[in-house]
């Protein structure tokens, strides 16, 4: 089941906002927990008991961690709930990347191939981990308080608004609003103009643009207009499913009453890459500041520590999006870029680039590490960046020409305009009268919907993830 379906919106939403409402206050965190359960095991009811093992040792890891008077042993229950977290983690999304480059190096110097088994990964696995980890290390840190009850935490490591493709959410910063939480008529009409915004990013823009990217992407030769044509429409349309995803996730939150962090801040308008990472994928951002880098050193230990500690950090970042060689080399790729802009004085300078270029520069290096982000494999990655230098000509080819259609055309330019009106457009917006305001947002909700029923089946990008 996706948000962005027929059955959600028409059938299990309403379905879920009206029992959630009927509930007593004191089991609305039950009747998220049996929706959530309810969402998540619709895809695959036995990778449920998965989601339902991470939170339950996740649970008592912490709680252990949270009770013990032993310094050693509150260290070992994190070690322990930790490790198995990333265990599980890696059974399902590292155990085929690992055996397959096994096998390929086996056969590289004349031995056997080596069985890969096919093991399917569960959507959501990776937000839902590493939720787990920060709440058990935050418990033991006593940064956040444990949960109130089991019945608490495990609504809040199943929470279908999120679960699939974040926000990566904090415990602590759900826990006060877990015991009480307002329900408004304010919030929730709020909530419904965020997940309408969602929507519309995901069905009238990110879906649109899509056939441009997926036939690019499958040219072995792509001229150098055809080659920036596909990067730049995959630009937009990840930033519209994505983004889209997350104001979903967000509006859907505010319906029910929880108010989840911001993901993303005009992102495209970053005048650096340390800029671009504070404005992107916000949550991550600070998972992996907050749990990776800083454990690994932070800048505390020198210049030379700093940059290997951003690199690492931004590799295992590329890591986490999925096993395969082109997530580490688009990691690799960030890393070595804001290693650059420390080394040049970002911590102090903020953006270090000249003025007139700092925009389109960081602008080329992002679309340039999507590509390839994007890419089966490092092949076709550097097979679209050949066609990017113009080593195929420049000219795009009337084959492709031909497909191009001109709602892809329009999808293409009114996300551009939106990725770049930033912050301008958006207060622009907030000074519209809330009447027009509301009547556009059911105009917009209309119109998503509308598309949504024409189209066939569009799971979001980060659902691999």
């Amino acid at each position: 089941m996706i948000f962005s379906s027929v059955f959600f919106v028409f059938g299990f939403l309403p379905l879920f906002l009206t029992l959630y409402y009927l509930a007593p206050h004191r089991a609305r965190s039950l009747m998220i927990l049996l929706g959530s359960y309810a969402f998540y095991g619709w895809w695959r009811l036995d990778y449920l008991a998965v989601v339902f093992g991470i939170s339950m040792f996740s649970f008592l890891a912490a709680h252990v961690a949270a009770n013990v008077q032993s310094q050693t042993a509150r260290i070992w229950a994190v070690r322990v709930g930790v490790t198995v977290d990333l265990l599980v983690l890696g059974f399902f999304k590292y155990t085929m990347f690992v055996l397959g480059g096994l096998s390929d190096l086996s056969q590289a110097f004349g031995g056997a191939s080596i069985a890969v088994p096919a093991i399917i990964l569960p959507i959501g696995i990776s937000f839902h981990t590493f939720q787990s980890i920060s709440y058990i290390i935050d418990v033991a840190r006593k940064d956040a308080p444990p949960a109130r009850n089991l019945i608490d935490f495990l609504a809040f490591g199943a929470l279908f608004p999120q679960l699939i493709a974040g926000p990566v959410l904090r415990y602590k910063d759900l826990a006060e609003q877990f015991s009480d939480r307002s329900h408004t008529a304010a919030k929730f009409v709020e909530g419904i103009g965020r997940f309408a915004q969602g929507l519309a990013m995901k069905v009238l823009i990110a879906d649109n643009v899509a056939p441009v990217v997926d036939r690019v992407f499958a040219m072995t030769t792509p001229t150098g207009g055809e080659a920036w044509l596909g990067a730049l429409a995959y630009t937009i349309q990840l930033f519209f499913d994505f983004a889209g995803y997350s104001a979903m996730a967000i509006g859907l939150g505010l319906m029910i009453g929880f108010r989840f962090i911001e993901n993303f801040d005009a992102p495209y308008t970053s005048r650096s890459i340390t800029e671009f990472w504070r404005r992107w994928h916000i949550s991550l951002s600070l998972w992996l500041r907050d749990y990776l880098y800083l454990p690994l050193g932070g800048n505390r230990r020198g210049p030379l520590r700093t940059y290997l500690n951003l690199s690492l950090t931004m590799v295992l970042g590329g890591l986490w999006h999925g096993a395969n060689w082109t997530f580490l080399l688009w990691g690799a790729w960030h890393g070595f870029w804001l290693a650059v802009e420390r080394a040049l004085g970002s911590k102090t300078k903020g953006t270090v680039w000249p003025h007139v270029m700092a925009w389109p520069f960081t602008m080329a290096l992002v679309v340039v590490g999507w590509v390839m982000f994007r890419a089966a494999t490092v092949r076709e990655a550097f097979a679209l960046y050949s066609g990017m230098i113009g080593l195929n000509g420049w000219v795009i080819g009337e084959g492709m020409a031909w497909q191009f259609q001109p709602t892809e055309g329009v999808a293409l330019l009114i996300g551009g305009v939106i990725a770049l009106g930033g912050k301008p457009m958006a207060v622009a917006i907030l000074r519209i009268p809330r009447s027009f305001r509301l009547a556009g947002t059911a105009s917009l909700m209309g119109l998503a919907c509308t598309a949504l029923m024409a189209q066939s089946h569009s799971p979001f990008l980060y659902f691999q993830f």
